[in-house]
């Protein structure tokens, strides 16, 4: 297994999911989408899709 590959990937997604819960993201979203609870749904999406990406990279190993 490629462990400094993975650590890098580990760095990006943190990267990524500091960046879908930014203030200023969060405010883009919550104007852009319209029906009630939106922000709260696009929430849960991106924590969720950060959950599943995490999950993907640390059982997705390299076949030798």
């Amino acid at each position: 297994m490629n462990t400094p590959r993975l650590k890098e990937r580990l760095v990006v997604l943190i990267i990524l999911a500091a960046l879908l819960i930014s203030p200023p993201l969060l405010l883009i979203a919550e104007r852009s989408l319209t029906w009630p609870g939106s922000l709260i749904v696009y929430l849960f999406v991106a924590w969720g899709g950060v959950i599943g990406l995490m999950a993907w990279l640390m059982e997705h190993r390299p076949r030798e």
